[in-house]
């Protein structure tokens, strides 16, 4: 399709405490607050231009409520729409300003359940990646990526790939024969992924991924969490990744929602890349060193919203075993 997908812009939690999370992760994680209304915060890493990178919005329950890439052009907003539809997809325009900063955007539900919006433009604001003053906590950057779990990651993929235009950059396949895909990490952007879908319980949204810049902020994220009495949030980590060699810590607001610290994957610069494989089974796949995955990185995620009215879709069991053979 005749579309310019840049990247992944900003994704929008649920919690059900506005005032509880803004102190999560504005006052102890260190995220710039851009604009905050009645029921919805926005925030933003430290080089982040854009009016925001995350949003928290008040709900009755914790949950995702979209997540959002950017497009070169408006026009790419009404091809996206024009496609989706033709699909059978759910389609919703989403006004100027409805979102505080953002113009018009689009909103798909994709043919996994994820809400999927795309919007081309959005308030600039101040980049504070030279504001050496104004650092805080771990020193989060920017948004990365966003992790799902879905029970068909090969026809999610294939919609991603052949409909959206999305590369491949490091995919996990089983041990059968002939070998089925399990996860695949895509992008466009130029490094390891935009948005990676993996087998499980779905649609469900895993994570939302924040880049730091170093080693040593994933480690002083540690220790600002314990040193503020969430050491209980440090869900998995630190440790580095087979799968993208970055280094990583797991964190669950007080919503249980889930975010990753993020640092050292690689630049992707080369149209032809060859995806790099892992079988389901090698440990050094999600865990180069570290400790294993505890049973709650794999059983639990987040509920997705459904367009059209903003209830939470059922999630339907995967098609596929959800975790390698070595995790109960």
């Amino acid at each position: 399709m005749d579309i310019n997908i840049l990247r992944l812009g900003h994704v929008e939690y649920r919690v059900t405490d506005l005032g509880r999370a803004r102190d999560f992760y504005v006052d102890v994680l260190g995220f710039v607050e851009t604009e905050r209304e009645a029921d919805r915060l926005y925030l933003r890493g430290l080089e982040e231009r854009e009016h925001h990178g995350f949003v928290l919005r008040k709900a009755p329950v914790p949950g995702v409520s979209h997540f959002a890439f950017r497009v070169a052009s408006p026009d790419d907003l009404d091809r996206l729409a024009q496609h989706a539809d033709a699909a059978g997809r759910p389609v919703r325009w989403i006004e100027p300003g409805a979102e505080r900063g953002q113009g018009r955007a689009v909103r798909v539900q994709d043919p996994s359940g994820l809400p999927v919006e795309f919007y081309c433009e959005m308030e600039p604001v101040e980049r504070h990646l030279q504001r050496f003053d104004l650092y805080r906590g771990p020193h989060i950057m920017r948004i990365d990526h966003v992790n799902c779990q879905v029970p068909d990651v090969q026809a999610a993929n294939d919609w991603y790939v052949d409909e959206w235009g999305f590369w491949c950059s490091e995919y996990t396949d089983t041990e059968d024969q002939p070998p089925r895909l399990w996860a695949v990490w895509l992008h466009r952007k130029q490094n390891v992924h935009d948005i990676a879908l993996m087998t499980g319980i779905g649609p469900r949204v895993h994570h939302a991924g924040f880049w730091v810049p170093d080693a040593p902020a994933v480690l002083r994220a540690c220790d600002i969490l314990a040193a503020s009495g969430h050491q209980e949030a440090i869900e998995r980590g630190p440790g580095r990744h087979g799968l993208s060699n970055a280094l990583f810590v797991y964190v669950r607001d007080p919503d249980h929602n889930r975010i990753e610290l993020y640092a050292g994957d690689y630049l992707i610069a080369d149209p032809d890349w060859k995806p790099i494989r892992w079988t389901i089974n090698d440990p050094r796949r999600a865990t180069f060193w570290g400790h294993t995955p505890p049973k709650s990185w794999f059983d639990d995620a987040s509920l997705v919203e459904s367009i059209a009215d903003g209830s939470l879709v059922e999630p339907k069991a995967p098609l596929l075993r959800d975790r390698p053979s070595f995790v109960t």
